[in-house]
């Protein structure tokens, strides 16, 4: 699923998200929307399973729902 952290955190909140592929790219916006909740009403451990860096300072993470 792409461009959705409104439905993402809805199929999270569910319990039916069992691992996410996330593309980091270097741009400060300053603000937007978060995929995770800071306040820990809804707290979910997460397991890196893979990694890449690219030499544009994209990052790619593959982390796994454990908790």
């Amino acid at each position: 699923m792409h461009g959705s952290p409104t439905l993402a955190k809805g199929l999270a909140a569910a319990g039916l998200v069992d691992r996410y592929h996330l593309l980091t790219f270097p741009v400060v916006l300053g603000g937007g929307k978060r995929l995770f909740d800071t306040d820990g009403a809804d707290k979910r451990e997460l397991k890196l399973v893979e990694h890449a860096a690219y030499a544009n300072g994209v990052q790619f993470a593959v982390l796994d729902v454990t908790g």
